[in-house]
C-alpha cells in the first residue's frame, strides 16, 4: 500500500467495485465510454486493465492519453470519477500477472494472443462521493432537511489530487 493519504483513500474507494467505465475522446471530439474490468491487485497510484491492440480505445488514447474511469456502488452510495494518463503496456511480464483464465474468451490464443495488451491508467485527480448507505440514515436526513429549511447533506464529498503520486 502507498504511504500518500490520497492514493490510501482512492484504493478504499474503489475497493470492490469490479467494473469501471472507461471514458476517452474519439477524433470528432466526444467522448466516448465502455465498461472495463479492473485488474484487482492492490491500488498502489496506477490502474490497469486488459484491451486488444485493434480497439476504438487504444486508437482514441493514441490520440489522447487523458481518460477518465467512472466507478458506481449503488447499494453502498459510492461513486468515484478518476481522471488520469492512459498508456498501452506490452510487457508480458505485467500481462501475465494481470492474466485470468476467464479472458481467454476475449483472447483465445491466451497469453500468446497478439491482440493482447495492458492498458495502465496513472491517476492525477479523483472526486468521489460516499454517503451512507442505511435508507434510514438518508430518510433522517432528508426529513430534518424539510424541517430545519436546510439543504440535505448527502455524506462525503472530495476532490483527491493524484499528481506524483505514482509508484514506479
Amino acid at each position: 500500500m502507498s504511504d500518500n493519504p490520497a492514493v490510501e483513500k482512492l484504493a478504499k474507494l474503489i475497493k470492490g467495485i469490479h467494473f469501471a467505465m472507461l471514458a476517452t475522446t474519439d477524433e470528432f471530439g466526444e467522448i466516448h465510454g465502455r465498461p472495463m474490468a479492473t485488474q484487482q491487485a492492490d491500488f498502489d497510484g496506477t490502474l490497469w486493465f486488459l484491451t486488444g491492440i485493434s480497439t476504438h480505445k487504444v486508437a482514441e488514447i493514441g490520440r489522447d492519453h487523458h481518460v477518465n474511469l467512472s466507478y458506481a456502488d449503488p447499494g453502498s452510495n459510492r461513486y468515484v470519477s478518476v481522471s488520469g494518463v492512459a498508456r498501452l503496456v506490452r510487457d508480458k511480464q505485467k500481462i501475465k500477472e494481470l492474466w485470468n483464465p476467464i479472458y481467454k474468451a476475449w483472447f483465445p490464443e491466451g497469453l500468446d494472443d497478439p491482440e493482447l495488451a495492458a492498458l495502465q491508467v496513472t491517476p492525477t485527480k479523483a472526486e468521489y462521493w460516499d454517503a451512507p448507505s442505511s435508507k434510514v440514515v438518508q430518510l433522517v436526513g432528508f426529513v430534518k432537511a424539510i424541517v430545519t429549511g436546510q439543504r440535505a447533506r448527502g455524506g462525503d464529498h472530495a476532490e483527491l489530487n493524484l499528481e506524483g503520486s505514482q509508484s514506479s
